[in-house]
């Protein structure tokens, strides 16, 4: 397949400049750029508004969001029950904190971490569950909530792939003790760099107080914080791509839809629910590693660049603890392979994609 430029993975969704401009020329008039300012705000009422929550506190990055979730939640020591299956910012947050990731395997249909392990895996060290929506399918909520509350644990959701995702008619992003969302731009709605903590009450007030350096609205210093505030260019531009994130979501879809037409029963494809999904990612699941590298060979020998999410899985890298077998990660994590999908790329161009992978 010829082509003028590189097909990369994904691309960002990015609204019309002159939208972007004017919420710059906004800027420039305030000369606010940073510290809880004006676009934050209003990015934050927009995020609730879209998702019918009350719990948007924007922040720098899906990463520190996690850090700052279990600071909220006091899980500063401990174990933390985790999947292997992911990102590593999902365990090096664990580790940041000083606590210590037990990886727990995870569903061979939704990729998702295994409910019916979680228990055996729970000791009296055992602070927390962060677990991960993964590609945006939702995790077992109601059996994590259930485990959660029989052992006095906390939980937190990496939410990172899962913004816009409604779970029996309320945000996925809505669950557990606190859930975090990442911005960053090669999500399916993006700030450039950037992400949220969701939480109610008065822990939505903490996590505000800890992303200021640990300031309360009398600037008095009333926790050990850190810098974790979005900028005003961020939140401007997350303000501007906000209004086409229907539109986005709906062409993910049929990129979907066309990838799975095309490749048929040749892939694998994750478990999910057509309704609780934002189809943010295209992860496809070969018979072989040596099948996969065929298909990417192929794809990078025609200007296609896909990408192995997750690949390793985490429990088999040295630095992030002692390695625990994780078979149906690790089977996956060598198997699975993510094709484009981005707002611009048109169906006929995934058609030719398709075709490469079917070789």
């Amino acid at each position: 397949m010829s082509a003028e430029k590189p097909i990369y993975v994904t691309r960002p969704s990015l609204a019309p400049l002159s939208r972007y401009v004017a919420h710059l020329a906004d800027i420039w008039e305030t000369g606010v750029l940073t510290h809880n300012g004006p676009k934050v705000q209003q990015l934050e009422r927009a995020i609730d508004q879209l998702l019918g929550v009350d719990k948007t506190v924007a922040v720098t990055n899906g990463t520190i969001a996690m850090q700052m979730a279990l600071r909220a939640l006091d899980v500063t020591e401990g174990e933390v029950i985790t999947t292997p299956f992911s990102w590593v910012a999902t365990c090096s947050s664990i580790l940041w904190e000083r606590c210590t990731p037990v990886f727990v395997d995870v569903d061979p249909t939704t990729f998702n971490i295994d409910p019916d392990l979680i228990e055996a895996a729970i000791t009296k060290k055992t602070r927390a569950i962060l677990a991960v929506h993964s590609f945006s399918c939702p995790c077992d909520v109601e059996r994590i909530a259930v485990i959660a509350k029989d052992h006095d644990l906390r939980v937190v959701y990496d939410g990172a792939h899962a913004f816009g995702v409604q779970l029996g008619g309320r945000s996925l992003l809505d669950w557990g003790d606190v859930s975090t969302a990442s911005f960053h731009a090669t999500k399916i709605f993006n700030t450039g760099e950037g992400g949220a903590v969701f939480a109610g009450g008065a822990l939505k007030e903490r996590l505000r107080s800890l992303r200021f350096f640990g300031f309360d609205k009398e600037k008095a210093i009333i926790d050990v914080g850190c810098n974790g505030k979005m900028t005003e260019l961020h939140a401007a531009l997350g303000l501007a791509n906000l209004p086409d994130f229907p539109a986005v979501l709906r062409h993910r879809r049929a990129i979907f839809v066309e990838y799975q037409a095309r490749l048929g029963d040749s892939v694998g494809y994750q478990g999910f629910d057509p309704d609780s999904y934002n189809y943010g990612y295209m992860p496809v699941l070969f018979a072989s590693e040596t099948a996969l590298i065929a298909a990417l060979m192929r794809l990078e020998a025609n200007g296609v660049f896909a990408r192995r999410y997750f690949y390793p899985s985490l429990n088999e890298v040295a630095v992030l603890g002692e390695r625990v077998p994780c078979p149906v990660s690790e089977d996956l994590s060598r198997r699975i392979l993510c094709l484009p999908s981005f707002t611009d790329l048109s169906l006929e161009t995934v058609a030719r994609i398709a075709k490469l992978v079917l070789g």
